[in-house]
């Protein structure tokens, strides 16, 4: 019993000191602007199989550079049926960033990225073969935010996902 109390104790510091990291983002395609991305696109529907769009794509010349969009560590680099080449970065706030149809990737899971490192390459793997290269981004938060719920298609996902739209045009 004395063991499990330490270790919930050692979760909620873990926890909480996650949540005090600043969080910097930017947007993570190299030379774009909020002018590359459709802004009434986060949660639009239908969007094929999944319902709703939970994220934005920022659009581009197909290999243009995708940095990371804020620091962290990555836990996932490879290829989803969906996400094509893909790459997912866990940054403050216990915040997981994802990135997908990339081109390519230059990163592995267990690395550390600073913000504005570079990626991988923008492209159109997976859902995305054929159309215009951009990156799906989009930003999944592990701790539920329950205010963000809504009664809208998939509402209650949103007290995860937050519109990376609004992360990146304040200012």
């Amino acid at each position: 019993m004395k063991v499990l109390k330490w270790i919930l104790i050692g979760a909620v510091a873990l926890l909480i000191i996650g949540l005090l990291f600043p969080e910097k983002i930017m947007i993570p395609v190299q030379g774009a602007t909020a002018k590359d991305w459709n802004h009434n696109t986060f949660w639009y529907e239908p969007w094929g199989k999944s319902g709703v769009h939970k994220g934005i794509d920022i659009f581009g010349t197909k290999n243009t550079p995708v940095v990371a969009s804020t620091s962290g560590v990555v836990i996932f680099a490879g290829e989803l049926s969906r996400g094509g080449k893909a790459v997912a970065v866990l940054g403050p706030k216990w915040r997981v960033h994802y990135f997908a149809h990339l081109n390519e990737y230059s990163v592995s899971a267990g690395d550390t990225v600073s913000i504005n490192s570079q990626i991988g390459l923008l492209g159109d793997t997976g859902n995305a073969a054929g159309k215009q290269p951009h990156v799906h981004y989009s930003i999944l938060s592990l701790v539920p935010m329950p205010w963000l719920f809504t009664t809208q298609n998939q509402g209650w996902k949103k007290m995860f996902f937050l519109s990376p739209h609004k992360k990146l045009t304040i200012k």
